[in-house]
């Protein structure tokens, strides 16, 4: 009993330490993603304990228009000064790397999101956006024929964005 309440205070802190480390809210497949590839802990146990940390008010919420996005709160900072030295120091070696290795990816997942919605008329209206510190750069809404084009519209912007950002302004401009 004793080793399982160990172990769940240290799974509990890691994951406020992952998204304290990060600096910036995260979505749940993102936390969900470093966890797994990791193998910090099993999918349903981390999937209830963030269930219980957003509950009990160590994380928070916002809704983006497109992603939940998962914060630490200052409640949760508090908790994780006075406790992350229960961390394993191999567990925060890990997670540090990982996220040093992987910092730009997770930011720009989270930076250009891209979505689509089918209309009452059968098209479908393609949402492309790309922020910034909470900044939009840009949100564009585009209507399309068929799903086909909307999945790759929504696939070029993830994998583009900057190109077609550019692209725009400077037809915009000129």
């Amino acid at each position: 009993m004793y080793e399982n309440t160990i172990e769940l205070a240290e799974n509990k802190l890691i994951l406020l330490y992952i998204i304290k480390k990060i600096k910036y809210p995260i979505s749940n497949t993102q936390l969900t993603e470093i966890v797994l590839e990791n193998n910090l802990m099993n999918y349903f146990i981390l999937q209830q304990y963030i269930t219980e940390l957003i509950s009990s008010e160590f994380l928070i919420t916002n809704d983006g228009d497109v992603k939940k996005n998962i914060a630490i709160s200052p409640k949760g900072n508090k908790v994780l000064e006075l406790f992350n030295q229960r961390i394993s120091p191999f567990k925060i070696q890990v997670i540090d790397e990982y996220i040093n290795n992987k910092l730009e990816k997770i930011k720009k997942e989270q930076s250009i999101t891209s979505d689509y919605t089918i209309t009452e008329s059968n098209n479908f209206i393609v949402n492309l956006k790309a922020t910034e510190d909470n900044y939009i750069i840009i949100d564009l809404k585009i209507s399309v024929a068929s799903k086909k084009q909307a999945q790759e519209l929504c696939k070029k912007w993830q994998d583009n964005s900057s190109e077609i950002y550019n692209k725009i302004i400077k037809s915009l401009i000129e």
